[in-house]
C-alpha cells in the first residue's frame, strides 16, 4: 500500500510539474509575441511643437517639401530639436511630368545641403507620359552628389491610362535613373495604390509608403524603407504644414542607402 501510495503522489506531482511548465511556456510566449509586435508598431506621442503626434520609436525623422512650403528658411529646420527628436533628411520635389521643374526646388536643393541636412529629390510622374522622357527632365534637373537619397518616382494618380501601360512608362523612367545614377530609385505612392496597380511587379524597389489615418504602421504587406506617416506637420523655418516621414532602419542602415 505504502509502495502504491508514494508511486500515486509522485505521478501527481510530476503533472503538477508539466502544467506549471506549460503554464510558463505560454507565459514566456505571450510576452515576447506582445514585445515582437510592440517592436514593429510605431508608438505615438503628441508633440505640440511638430503639430502632430509623433512615432517615437524610430531613430529617423524627416520631411518632404516643394513649392507649397513657400520660402523655406533651412537653419531654423535644421536647428529645431523637440526631446530627442529631430529631422534627419528631406525630400524635395523636383521635377513634374515632361518639362515642369518645382518653382522651389533650385533655392530649396542648395539652401538644404548649405544647412547640412541630407537630401533627396523626387519626380512627380504623369501616367499619361512617356516614362524615358520624364526621366530625362528628371536628370536635365537634379544632380545628385555622394551623400544624398536616391532618387524618388512619385506616383499616385492613374489619369485612366490602363495599369499595364503605366507600369511599362514606370519601368521605363526607373531604369533611366538607375542608369544615370547608379542606385535604384525609390518608390513613392499610397497603400491603395501600390496594391491596386503596383502589384509584385516593383518589389525589388525601396519603398516609400504614404499612410496617415491608421496608426502603429503603414497597412501594407510589403518591406518599405520610408513612411509617410502625416501631412500636417509643422517645422520652424517653414510657415505652412509639412509631410512627416520616418526611415525604417538605424543609422547604419540610412548611410547604406545613400549616394557613394
Amino acid at each position: 500500500m505504502a509502495k502504491q501510495t508514494a508511486k500515486k503522489k509522485g505521478s501527481k506531482a510530476w503533472l503538477i510539474l508539466c502544467v506549471l511548465i506549460i503554464a510558463m511556456a505560454t507565459f514566456i510566449g505571450i510576452t515576447l509575441w506582445r514585445q515582437f509586435k510592440e517592436s514593429n508598431e510605431a508608438r505615438f506621442v503628441h508633440y505640440d511643437a511638430f503639430g502632430i503626434d509623433m512615432p517615437v520609436n524610430y531613430e529617423i525623422h524627416g520631411i518632404d517639401v516643394s513649392k507649397y512650403q513657400g520660402i523655406i528658411y533651412w537653419p531654423s529646420v535644421v536647428k529645431m530639436k523637440v526631446n530627442d527628436i529631430k529631422l534627419g533628411f528631406v525630400f524635395i520635389k523636383a521635377t513634374e511630368g515632361l518639362g515642369k521643374v518645382d518653382a522651389g526646388f533650385r533655392r530649396n536643393w542648395i539652401k538644404a545641403k548649405e544647412a547640412g541636412i541630407t537630401r533627396g529629390a523626387y519626380h512627380f510622374f504623369l501616367a499619361t507620359k512617356s516614362g524615358k522622357a520624364q526621366a530625362q527632365n528628371f536628370i536635365n534637373t537634379v544632380d545628385l552628389q555622394p551623400g544624398d537619397l536616391p532618387p524618388v518616382l512619385d506616383i499616385e494618380q492613374l489619369y485612366n491610362v490602363p495599369p499595364e501601360k503605366m507600369r511599362a512608362e514606370i519601368k521605363a523612367f526607373l531604369q533611366m535613373l538607375e542608369d544615370a545614377y547608379k542606385v535604384k530609385p525609390i518608390i513613392y505612392t499610397y497603400v491603395s495604390f501600390y496594391n491596386k496597380y503596383l502589384g509584385d511587379e516593383f518589389d525589388d524597389y525601396p519603398l516609400w509608403i504614404a499612410h496617415y489615418f491608421e496608426k502603429d504602421k503603414p497597412r501594407i504587406d510589403k518591406s518599405w524603407r520610408f513612411w509617410q506617416h502625416s501631412e500636417l506637420g509643422k517645422v520652424d523655418g517653414i510657415t505652412h504644414r509639412v509631410d512627416f516621414n520616418v526611415f525604417k532602419g538605424d543609422s547604419t542602415d540610412f548611410k547604406n542607402l545613400l549616394l557613394k
